[in-house]
């Protein structure tokens, strides 16, 4: 059974700092493309960062460039979100994704597009809040 399970979401003050984690199962993550994306309470999901699995190339929205980093362990099947210093503007549900990437053309150029990925987990809540 294919699932991809996200976890490390809560409460953080403003300034804060918060790692997700997105395990994967049933699938070996090394073959996929990982995206996080979030989606606020009445706005559409948006793509917050994905990474290659060949050469781990990390593409970020501007509205975080500089505050989160992605990772990932292949032989873990895990990726990681470490966001420093939140903004209240960065509550929302976080979402994993994965896309297949064998044959797949103009990732960089694609990559916030929800539609693009084969598998979703189903989210954890973070809220920044004083």
């Amino acid at each position: 059974q294919v699932q991809l399970v996200e976890s490390g979401g809560g409460l953080v003050q403003p300034g804060g700092s918060l790692r997700l984690s997105c395990v994967a199962s049933g699938f070996s993550m090394g073959y996929y493309n990982i995206g996080w994306f979030r989606q606020a309470p009445g706005k559409e999901r948006e793509g917050v960062s994905s990474m290659t699995n060949g050469d781990a190339m990390a593409y970020y929205a501007d509205s975080v460039k500089g505050r989160f980093t992605m990772s990932r362990e292949n032989a873990k099947n895990t990726v990681y979100l470490q966001m420093n210093s939140l903004k209240p503007e960065d509550t929302a549900v976080y979402y994993c994704a994965a896309v297949y990437s064998g044959g797949l053309r103009g990732y960089g150029n694609r990559w916030t597009n929800s539609g693009l990925y084969d598998y979703w987990g189903q989210g954890t809540q973070v809220t920044v809040s004083s």
